[in-house]
């Protein structure tokens, strides 16, 4: 079987891209003579019995890569989980989701608006609700479509693509206590305009990483939350772009905006991004 195959259907690897991942880190089997022999290529072919080791197993600890991005961020931050109510926006395969309860998380919500994504192991864990078909954009203060929204989140957590963060967090702020915090992913290609992302959706011009978190910062600083740290993801994203976690907390309780206007924040944001774009020929 190819080796690729066999980390799948062993549970070592959540899907084929991740085995392949593996595999550039490092995997050896054991051949029937009890010597060891190291993968050199994806489709190698070993025994379906063969044992296996995983010289670089750091990315089978989680369903997703995107564990380890937040595991990186939660320790930078000395952000502790234990105990606590999470809210994931952009579940996804449940990479973040998976990394919060590994870290001692009571229960974690979380909402995509795509649907039948998240991995079996973790939509299966009671400690986690999946609502899909969500947009986060849309959701209020109080939304019934979240458990116990008015009581609120402890931590919000999230990686939402095709869309810039600052259009989100209005509907998601809102979402938590009065003494809860965000850690959320940045990614650059959906902080600019089409005209300033590359070829496959690289944002190569690092000039822009200053406006970009300037965007986030204006943002959440307009919705009344204090930012507390702005730091590099650890890894980089599946596209080789430099990303970003973004860590804010509210100042005091007094600091919740209404939503509508949160609404305004989120569209002067948006408009903000356009001027910048258009000042600069994009």
């Amino acid at each position: 079987m190819r080796i690729d195959q066999l980390l799948v259907e062993r549970g070592l690897a959540a899907s084929r891209s991740q085995a392949q991942r593996l595999i550039a880190g490092g995997v050896k089997w054991q051949q029937p003579d009890g010597t060891w022999r190291a993968i050199v290529k994806n489709r190698d072919e070993v025994p379906e019995g063969a044992a296996l080791e995983l010289l670089d197993d750091a990315e089978s600890r989680y369903v997703s890569r995107g564990g380890l991005k937040l595991e990186g961020a939660l320790k930078a931050t000395g952000v502790q989980v234990d105990g606590l109510r999470c809210l994931d926006v952009g579940q996804s395969t449940g990479g973040f989701t998976d990394c919060l309860l590994q870290h001692g998380a009571a229960e974690v919500v979380g909402i995509d608006v795509g649907h039948a994504q998240v991995h079996p192991r973790i939509s299966q864990d009671e400690r986690v609700i999946c609502i899909e078909g969500v947009n986060a954009r849309e959701l209020e203060p109080g939304d019934e479509r979240i458990p116990d929204a008015l009581e609120g989140f402890d931590l919000m957590v999230g990686d939402v693509s095709f869309i810039s963060l600052t259009l989100v967090l209005p509907g998601v702020v809102h979402l938590l206590k009065p003494t809860g915090q965000l850690l959320m992913l940045v990614k650059p290609q959906f902080e600019l305009q089409p005209g300033q992302v590359g070829k496959g959706g690289i944002v190569k011009d690092d000039t822009h990483f200053p406006f970009i978190e300037n965007r986030v910062r204006t943002a959440l600083t307009e919705l009344g939350m204090k930012v507390t740290a702005w730091l590099d993801s650890p890894i980089a994203g599946g596209d080789g772009n430099h990303e970003f976690f973004v860590q804010a907390c509210w100042p005091d309780p007094a600091a919740v905006l209404p939503a509508r206007e949160a609404t305004r924040v989120a569209h002067e944001a948006d408009l903000a991004a356009k001027a910048y774009a258009k000042a600069n020929d994009y």
